[in-house]
């Protein structure tokens, strides 16, 4: 088994962890903050927007099982790319699209997805997408972690 480490954010992070959740290979997942320059901020000051974090999900995965590529995919499949600080009913920096690459090879594959799907024309807007550097990743709130499935349910409903 190979493991290996993957940190997105695409808005709300409960309904993102879900849907990684449910991919094979994917060992363990977190919900937490990451990119901003607070230490150890809580739910509450990354909603204040103010700390420059992401509201993300950090997996372990098997990359025997499932690779970097397949999971960009479903990274890109789950959210709107091209909405700036913003995902469904959620708005703010804390809710938007990123790519935290942790080595050169998560970087270039991230960097090449994006290309190729702004080429595709699938999308009538440019893609805001941010791929930046892995930083410190905050472990969010015990409440957070599994939400959905500890609320029974499957998805988030707007």
């Amino acid at each position: 088994m190979s493991e290996n480490k993957a940190t997105f954010g695409a808005g709300c992070f409960w309904g993102v962890e879900a849907r990684f959740r449910e991919i094979d290979g994917v060992l363990d997942t977190q919900v937490g903050y990451l990119g901003g320059d607070f230490e150890n901020p809580s739910y509450e000051d990354v909603c204040s927007g103010e700390t420059g974090h992401a509201e993300v999900v950090q997996m372990v995965y098997d990359s025997e099982k499932v690779s970097y590529q397949a999971l960009l995919e479903v990274f890109w499949e789950m959210h709107d790319p091209t909405s700036l600080n913003r995902q469904g009913p959620d708005v703010g920096s804390q809710y938007r699209s990123a790519i935290f690459y942790h080595d050169e090879a998560q970087r270039q594959a991230a960097e090449s997805a994006k290309q190729a799907l702004q080429a595709s024309g699938r999308f009538q807007r440019p893609i805001v997408t941010e791929i930046s550097p892995a930083s410190t990743f905050y472990r969010a709130e015990e409440y957070h972690q599994r939400y959905l499935e500890k609320k029974g349910l499957s998805s988030c409903a707007i």
